[in-house]
């Protein structure tokens, strides 16, 4: 948290990032995004025997992340693949962002998108405790 912290405040205000909107509300999605990549890690490593098998995990989960998460124009995706968006948590974590650091937009616009992020959250969490639960007496 201290190191989203950093890092959005040295973004905004030392590299003089568009900023539009609340910084509360940057400091608030980057902390989400934080604790749903962190749930979404711990999820991924309960299902490798080691840190190659995690490694492996990277091509095949975060990195589809970034093409589908508004960074690219989704509209150039064909029909059959732009649904992997949405069920990315940085599609909503960007959305949200572009929302505030460029639109300026305040709460109305950014709530669902954290809902998703904490709705992401705990549905890592959720299959974490179902998988250790093979492995561990909870």
């Amino acid at each position: 948290m201290i190191q989203s912290t950093i890092i959005v405040a040295y973004a905004i205000y030392v590299l003089g990032m568009v900023m539009e909107g609340a910084f509360g509300y940057v400091l608030l999605i980057t902390l989400l995004l934080a604790l749903t990549a962190l749930t979404l890690g711990i999820l991924l490593s309960s299902f490798a025997n080691n840190e190659l098998q995690m490694m492996q995990f990277i091509p095949i989960i975060v990195i589809p992340q970034v093409f589908f998460s508004g960074l690219f124009n989704l509209e150039t995706i064909s029909d059959w693949l732009s649904w992997i968006g949405y069920i990315t948590p940085l599609y909503y974590a960007a959305e949200a962002l572009r929302n505030v650091m460029v639109r300026g937009y305040g709460w109305d616009a950014i709530y669902l998108n954290l809902a998703f992020l904490v709705g992401f959250s705990l549905l890592f969490i959720s299959i974490n405790v179902v998988s250790l639960r093979k492995y561990r007496k909870i």
